[in-house]
């Protein structure tokens, strides 16, 4: 991997992003420190700290209420720390050297291959191009939508507000909303459960900002070029399956429990609203600790599955999940390949997905381990705080506004190391390359 200098530093591409993001999340902590970021005086540094890295990482957990707590001003904060987060800042500063006509460097277009997970800066500069242009289309129509249906409950200047701020916050997949404490630690998006434009909408900028923007790219081209990518089949079709399955569980676990009151209508689209958000969305129409167990368990493996690569989401990603279910089944059919739409996956790959997964695994056993220390609070509640924090998805079963200082660290962490990406973090901070002068010889272990 190229090494980029500044000055007397030599910084890798992953290296470059992950001080990015921490650069983001300090200037977002002290503005939010600023009295006139909230409405009852200054709210305390580690509680700056945690609202800063959720919208930065566009996880969505807070632990103050953000449309009663925080002024305009922090809002409008927040806002602009989940926009560079969600589309990432080393694409925002492009979009700024584009607006001033001035050219992109090598360097730049290095930051750009990493933050986008291309494998050649071939054409980089005009995909970015392409995501600004995009991400600005489809969250001007979503505002436009959400603000037409919030008219019917608010002034016009509050819709639209509601309108622009919701779709920012939806397509980043960073799941804030500004509708108050009205149920609880909970998205106000509970008083929408049975309406069709707020879930349709919602579902939609959630799809769109989760499947990433290569394969956003790749559709929109798809007339013209009559075939898509191998990543975008895998994207597509994997989400799709996850999507539909999990909606279908869903329904079939709550039918005569939180769907019972909700007409046939407000039923299919709460399961499949609900099957969709875990993977990094982050906005709920049902209140999450009404849940069946079983149901909770089943969020919690959709938020570690997560987005994918290349989204605003997190999680081990979709094409990680992918690869790894193609692998097992290759192996229990005895094949040697894997095999995805006639196309045989690298060993790299596959290497590098079971690394990804094991971990993030780690990472998410480790952190529960720790919350269930520092909380007070029941093991499946802990586990799902851990893996919403990890997987970017900002759902919470009501622990988020009664954690620790310690707990606030530790979820802190896990947003952080679930937007950057395990491995993007392991590369950062892996010593540099040795060459290996010999091989060992080639053991045996027994399996299973």
């Amino acid at each position: 991997m190229a090494n980029l200098s500044f000055g007397h530093l030599r910084l890798t591409p992953p290296k470059i992003l992950s001080l990015g993001f921490v650069v983001l999340i300090a200037a977002g902590t002290l503005l939010l420190c600023l009295p006139a970021a909230s409405t009852g005086g200054r709210i305390s540094f580690i509680d700056a700290l945690f609202m800063a890295t959720s919208a930065t990482c566009v996880t969505g957990l807070a632990v103050i209420d953000t449309g009663t707590q925080l002024t305009a001003f922090g809002q409008i904060v927040l806002l602009v720390l989940f926009q560079f987060g969600g589309l990432g800042f080393v694409t925002m500063a492009t979009l700024i050297t584009l607006v001033l006509n001035k050219r992109i460097s090598l360097k730049e277009r290095l930051l750009l291959q990493e933050s986008m997970n291309q494998n050649s800066m071939q054409g980089i500069v005009k995909l970015i191009r392409r995501v600004l242009i995009y991400s600005l289309v489809i969250q001007l129509t979503g505002a436009i939508l959400l603000a037409a249906r919030f008219m019917m409950d608010m002034p016009f200047g509050k819709a639209a507000y509601y309108g622009v701020f919701h779709s920012i916050s939806i397509f980043n997949n960073a799941g804030f909303d500004l509708f108050g404490d009205v149920h609880g630690p909970f998205s106000g998006l509970t008083r929408y459960v049975e309406d069709p434009v707020v879930n349709i909408t919602s579902m939609l900028l959630i799809f769109l900002g989760g499947i990433g923007f290569i394969v956003l790219s790749d559709v929109i081209d798809f007339p013209k070029r009559k075939r898509l990518t191998l990543h975008s089949k895998v994207v597509l079709s994997t989400s799709a399956a996850l999507i539909v399955i999990g909606a279908a569980i869903f329904f079939w676990l709550e039918l005569n429990s939180t769907l019972k009151p909700l007409h046939a209508g407000g039923k299919i689209m709460a399961s499949f609203l609900q099957a969709i958000t875990p993977r990094s969305g982050g906005v709920t129409t049902i209140e999450i600790p009404l849940l069946r167990e079983s149901t909770q368990f089943l969020m919690i493996l959709l938020m570690f599955i997560g987005a994918a690569p290349g989204s605003t989401g997190g999680g081990i990603k979709i094409t990680t999940f992918a690869i790894l279910a193609s692998t097992a089944y290759a192996r229990l059919r005895g094949k040697e390949d894997i095999v995805m739409f006639r196309h045989r996956i690298s060993k790299e790959n596959v290497y590098r997905a079971i690394t990804m997964t094991l971990l993030s695994l780690m990472l998410v056993v480790i952190s529960t381990m720790l919350l269930s220390v520092t909380e007070s609070a029941d093991f499946l509640t802990v586990l799902f705080e851990a893996v919403s924090a990890f997987g970017t998805s900002g759902i919470t079963m009501g622990l988020t506004t009664e954690l620790t200082t310690i707990g606030k660290v530790l979820v802190i962490i896990l947003m952080f190391v679930g937007r950057t990406g395990p491995l993007t973090l392991a590369y950062a901070l892996k010593p540099k390359n040795s060459k290996e002068l010999y091989r060992y010889p080639e053991g045996n272990i027994t399996i299973g």
